[in-house]
């Protein structure tokens, strides 16, 4: 009877001890998964973070009353990696002087043109407007803005070379005061506007 006994307590504790090492191989192997799981969203995200899309808060009121102080965009890193900037893009860029900068601005002048501000217009020089084109920037400047030349009455862009202004021209630092913009500075352009909600927005190229 004892020996009976016995020999049941000890199947009892082999199969408690088998039960216990299964529940233990099934929660290390639950850790095991959840934290490839983890490894891979940051992977994905530190990916995303970097290398397609970047946050991006407006600091100033050089691009009211498109864009305002505070304001939270995602910069779209991607798109100039395939296709050159065009006019008319609003582009997240490092600041000439001091690269440690992020400046918002807008594109108006392309590589190898020549730009010209006079009465308060943007006229572009180009091989397929040997005679001048004047920008309509009527889409977004607002009507009592004044766009006048803080230098030089012309600027020759270089290969690679982009001439950006500020949409609030008055009281924007851009490429009139520190000239051409070159495209290894530029980061982005601006994507999406996903903060104020009330402002939401997606933002697409400009037609002149």
């Amino acid at each position: 009877m004892d020996s009976e006994n016995l020999n049941s307590e000890q199947e009892n504790n082999k199969a408690n001890k088998t039960q216990n090492n299964s529940f233990l191989r099934e929660g290390l192997l639950f850790v095991r998964e959840t934290l490839s799981i983890v490894i891979i969203c940051l992977i994905i995200v530190v990916a995303v973070r970097h290398y397609l899309i970047q946050p991006f808060f407006v600091n100033g009121k050089s691009m009211e009353p498109n864009f305002y102080n505070g304001e939270y965009l995602i910069v779209d890193e991607l798109s100039y990696r395939f296709n050159e900037p065009a006019r008319g893009d609003v582009i997240v860029f490092k600041y000439p002087n001091d690269p440690s900068q992020f400046y918002i601005k807008r594109i108006v002048g392309l590589p190898n043109e020549k730009v010209v501000i006079e009465n308060n217009r943007i006229i572009i020089y180009n091989d397929q407007y040997l005679g001048g084109m004047a920008l309509d920037e009527s889409l977004y400047l607002a009507s009592d803005i004044i766009t006048k030349s803080k230098g030089l009455p012309y600027y020759n862009l270089g290969d690679d070379e982009y001439f950006v202004l500020g949409d609030n021209r008055n009281v924007s630092a851009d490429s009139r005061f520190w000239g051409a913009l070159d495209d290894d500075l530029i980061v982005g352009r601006a994507w999406i506007r996903a903060w104020p909600f009330d402002r939401f927005k997606m933002f697409e190229g400009v037609e002149y």
